[in-house]
This record gives C-alpha cells, structure tokens and sequence, in this order.
C-alpha cells in the first residue's frame, strides 16, 4: 500500500471539507441574517396594517355613523315596529294588485272557512266509506253468485272425466286382452322356433364331431406323393417330437437372452455406482468451496464492520471539533452591528 498517496489523498479531502465546511457556514450565517431582517420587516408591516385598520375603525365610529347614511331605513332593526301592518282587512285599499299582499285563500276569514271545509270533508269521507261499504257488499253478491255457478261447472266437468275414465278403462281392458293373446301366441311361435333350431344345432354338431376336421386324424393330411408331404388345407399341426424339438430350440434362446440381460444389468450397476461416486465428490468440493466463500465473506464483513465504526468516530470527532471553534462572539457582533 502507498501510504504517502493515502496520507496525501487524507489531508486533501480534509482541505476540501474544511473549505465546504466554511462555504456551509457562511451561507448559514447570511440565511440567518435575511431571515431575521423578513422578520423585522414583516413584523414592522402588520404593526402598520394593525394602527391603518385602528384608525379607519375609529373614524368610521365618530364619522360615519349608520344613522347618518342615507340608505338607513333599508337596515333599520326598528323599522318593522314603526312600520304599519301589510294589511288591516280584505279591503284594504292599500292592498293592490301589485302589492301582491293578497293572494286566494289568505283572507282573514281563514279559521272559520277551514272549519266549515273540515265538516264538509268529514261528510264527503262518511258518504265514501257508505259508498265503499254498499260496493263491497254488491262484491261479495257477486262473488258468491260466481262461486256457485264456478261449483256447477266444476261438478259437470267431473261427471264428465268420470264417464271419459270409464270408457279409458274399458278401451285398456279390451288392449290387454289382445296384446296378451297375441303374447302367447308369440312364447308359443318362438318355443317352436327354439325347438327347431336346437334340432338342427345337434345334427349340425354331431356331424362335425364325427368328422374328420374336429376329430383330427393325421391321416387325412397324409400327401399321395409320400408321407414327407402332407396337404395344407387338411393339416392339423405337428407330431410331439416335432414340437419338442421347437420347444428346447425356443429355451435355448430365453437362456441366451436372460444373459444377455444379466450382463447389461452389471454394466448398469457399475456405471451407476461410477456416477454416484462423482456426484459426491464434486457434493464434497462444493461444500468445501461454500465454506471457504463464507469465511472469506465472514472476514470482509469484519473488515468493512471495523472500518465502518472507525469512519463514524472520525466524522464524530471532526464534527466536535467543528463545533468547538465556531466563532460565536464575531457572529453576535457582526448581527448587532447589522441590526444598528
């Protein structure tokens, strides 16, 4: 490690936070000056605006009082008390058409008129209910007239369904005879039908047993050219020795392929076992390389901790020191001077 670039790079980025330090510092200090001066100002304006408004108040109370103005009776508190009424009867001449101070149904005869309304819809209302009361009991006339006539039709429309359901049940009576005479003669016609094709079935059967296409006799493949031949439309199959012969020749061959199979197995398994034991040893080198990546990052981690911990102390202990050389009593001057 070049240790004089580093002391060199240190002491330069000291010089260049020092100067921002400054920098920082100085506009803190003009900020701190403008805003109390907007202080000053502000407070200077609202004591102005305060007296301005102090004053209009005070003249308008001693000046321009609302007794003096000449739109006063428009807001006058008092003005309904001194003012006569809108109207002192139906034939007030002051009531006009335009003075739209009477309209139908507000005359002064109000009460009795409404009284003398209620009593007449008092009737009106008795006159409905006898009305309503008559017309529920034509209704009910009606109805019960409705429902006898209703019962009449209801009793003829079952007489009616009861004949109909009679001549049903005669019809469906009259069916199943036929439909079960013509059944019988059908189990008649198909026992007979059964009994004369079982018949055939065992002429059928017996003439083919005493054949000699199921009963197989060797001799009728025998060839008239010699014995070595034989006839392939009457040839039944082969002789024991024959099929002896293919049997041993088809063991040999279910030998030579279990064998063969025995041998592809044991590759199998060696090539099994071959490819496990790469797989866990290139397990075993991962597990290692994962260790030793973990203590490598575990000593970083370390690392970085320490010079974490060791760049907070410097920024604490430079910040105090900044803070110990802050020159307060030329900042308390210079603004003293300013406010002057």
């Amino acid at each position: 490690v070049d240790k004089d670039a580093l002391d060199t790079q240190v002491k330069d980025r000291k010089t260049q936070e020092a100067a921002e330090k400054a920098r920082n510092e100085e506009l803190a200090n003009e900020m701190k000056q403008n805003d109390k001066i907007m202080c000053m100002l502000e407070e200077r304006q609202k004591n102005d605006i305060r007296n301005l408004n102090k004053a209009i108040s005070e003249f308008q109370k001693n000046f321009q009082k609302p007794e003096t103005r000449r739109e006063f009776d428009l807001s006058d508190p008092q003005a309904l008390k001194k003012d006569k009424p809108a109207r002192l009867s139906d034939n007030d001449p002051r009531c006009t058409v335009s003075g739209l101070q009477k309209f139908m149904g507000e005359d002064l005869n109000y009460d009795q008129r409404m009284k003398f309304q209620k009593e007449q819809f008092r009737e009106w209302s008795l006159q409905q209910q006898r009305d309503w009361k008559n017309a529920l009991a034509d209704q009910k006339f009606a109805d019960d007239l409705y429902d006898k006539n209703r019962i009449q039709l209801d009793q003829k429309t079952m007489e009616q369904q009861r004949k109909e359901e009679e001549n049903k049940r005669a019809v469906c009576a009259a069916t199943k005879d036929f439909n079960r005479t013509q059944a019988a003669e059908l189990v008649e016609r198909r026992k007979l039908e059964k009994y004369q094709k079982m018949k055939d079935d065992m002429t059928e059967i017996s003439s083919l047993l005493q054949g000699d296409l199921l009963s197989e006799n060797p001799e009728q493949a025998v060839s008239s050219f010699g014995r070595h031949r034989v006839i392939t439309d009457r040839w039944k199959g082969m002789t024991q020795d024959q099929l002896m012969a293919i049997r041993y020749s088809q063991q040999q061959q279910v030998l030579e392929k279990l064998r063969l199979k025995e041998e592809e197995r044991q590759r199998d398994a060696e090539w099994d076992r071959q490819s496990i034991q790469a797989a866990r040893a290139q397990l075993v080198l991962e597990r290692h390389q994962q260790r030793q990546n973990r203590e490598c990052r575990r000593a970083l981690d370390n690392i970085n901790a320490e010079l974490s911990q060791e760049q907070k102390s410097k920024n604490i202990y430079l910040k105090e020191e900044a803070y110990s050389n802050f020159p307060t009593d030329q900042y308390y001057a210079q603004f003293n001077t300013t406010s002057r």
